[in-house]
């Protein structure tokens, strides 16, 4: 399954790197996890304090993989981790909406297994994803909030004697869906919170996936903090599954190595002085500036490049105002297209993706007419200045919002359709066109997988420079005639 952060990466780079998952599946089988400098820096507190492993629970691939989180539970405790602490985000949106059920369900018996061992394995606390820790582009520290108050401090609104009682009883509640549970903690007999982050402690996130753990990197690891009262800031020794940002070098430590992009499109344009303009809103402006870059804050050169973001609505789901920032967007191109400022304007318009995620089919038909009237203003701005657009999408998702069976029929639950909140494994299209495209220039027709990776050397092409060599081929040709 695609997702956004790795097609942004193929996009601007114009070629296809192992990304986060496929580097700790490698590092998990030949077992250079356990060596490298990452595991080391974490290991001296296995032997009084406590290793805590916060993140994802699911077995979507997209943030985290249940799989992954299985073989490093094996792994540390084979190592030394005599005390270990789960805190799981229940996922509904990767996968399918209740399916947290099962996915504790699955984990508890491992650490029941760990526990017939010796290691005193268990739950501490949980959450949904968007209603718990995994904010990102520090759009509601709440969101964070919520969940370091359950993780760090053991408080929380629900207290359970364990997990599975408290996601299935979190789900009885009106309107309860497996994103957005309230955060819960695990007690023992006596009422006291079984897991909270203290001095000497350890701490593993394990999503290998950057965008939502950053803002929980930085209160797990900056001194200097003030988005919300911690109350505390425990003296632990804390690593990222992956570094989560290489320009702020988030988290120092980390398990896997993150792939080493270089070469971007982005830096290719500028050093041939090719004036860009980038912009989205929150929720996706990383897209097209960070990962676009190649997983790289900041400008190549500022005085070649301009970033804008709107800011994202915060507080609501996403299909409260299925519109989100389209238009604004929009304009904002219109505006720096029609100023012939900008060689390249390059935007991401997020609804169909995030409204599609929620699961709301009547709000992804409004995002969808919102995203397409936003294309609209886009394209007759360029129409006006001769230009050429080039229109595609990262990975699929509200083009197919039912879950089906391998004969593609929609599958039942209780006589009722199950809605798929999680992207789809589709092809995406790709148009080009306008004023500004010679009439001899083509689609190659010799490319049948072509992808993501090819777009990088088509628009350096547009531009009128050939791409570097390594670079996926091109999609288009100018036809002999």
């Amino acid at each position: 399954m695609g997702n956004s952060e790795v097609g942004h990466n193929a996009l601007g780079a114009g070629r296809i790197f192992a990304q986060g998952a496929k580097l700790v599946d490698l590092a998990l089988a030949s077992g250079k996890i356990y060596q490298d400098e990452g595991f080391n820096y974490i290991k001296p507190s296995f032997e009084t304090g406590t290793l805590h492993l916060i993140g994802l629970l699911s077995d979507g691939g997209v943030h985290s993989r249940l799989d992954q989180l299985q073989l490093l539970l094996k792994g540390a405790s084979e190592r030394g981790a005599k005390r270990i602490r789960l805190h799981i985000l229940t996922d509904g949106r990767d996968v399918l909406d209740g399916s947290s059920v099962g996915f504790v369900e699955t984990i508890e018996k491992d650490l029941a297994e760990l526990r017939g061992k010796g290691v005193d394995a268990q739950i501490a606390s949980g959450g949904g994803r968007m209603y718990v820790t995994m904010d990102r582009y520090e759009n509601d520290w709440d969101v964070v909030k919520r969940g370091w108050d359950a993780q760090v401090l053991g408080e929380a609104p629900h207290k359970f004697k364990s997990a599975v009682e408290a996601v299935k009883k979190l789900r009885e509640q009106p309107n309860a869906n497996d994103q957005y549970l309230p955060p819960f903690v695990i007690v023992d007999e006596n009422g006291k919170a079984v897991g909270p982050i203290v001095d000497g402690d350890a701490v593993v996130t394990f999503n290998f996936r950057a965008d939502r753990m950053v803002m929980l990197a930085k209160a797990l690891e900056y001194e200097d903090f003030d988005k919300f009262d911690r109350v505390r800031f425990p003296k632990i020794r804390y690593a990222g599954m992956l570094q989560y940002d290489g320009e702020l070098k988030l988290p120092s430590h980390y398990l896997v190595s993150p792939p080493e992009i270089d070469r971007t499109s982005g830096e290719y344009l500028v050093h041939n002085g090719v004036r860009t303009f980038a912009c989205s809103e929150t929720v996706k402006f990383g897209h097209v500036t960070f990962f676009w870059n190649g997983n790289r804050s900041g400008y190549f050169d500022s005085n070649l490049e301009e970033y804008v973001e709107i800011p994202s609505d915060s507080g609501i789901t996403f299909n409260v105002q299925p519109k989100m920032k389209a238009l604004e967007i929009a304009e904002r191109a219109k505006k720096a297209i029609l100023s012939r400022r900008f060689h390249q304007v390059r935007v991401n318009l997020p609804n169909s993706d995030m409204v599609g995620h929620t699961g709301d089919i009547e709000a992804t038909v409004v995002a969808c007419k919102a995203a397409d009237e936003a294309v609209k203003i886009i394209i007759d701005a360029i129409e006006k200045v001769g230009g050429i657009y080039l229109v595609t999408a990262d990975h699929g998702n509200a083009e197919d919002m039912v879950k089906r069976n391998k004969s593609g029929e929609p599958l039942l639950k209780d006589g009722n359709i199950q809605v798929l909140t999680s992207h789809t494994l589709k092809p995406v299209p790709i148009a080009i066109g306008g004023p500004g495209l010679p009439d001899d220039v083509k689609f190659r027709t010799d490319l049948p997988n072509g992808g993501l990776a090819n777009v990088a050397a088509t628009f350096i092409n547009l531009h009128g420079y050939e791409a570097p060599s390594d670079y996926e081929p091109s999609l288009i040709e100018v036809t002999d005639d």
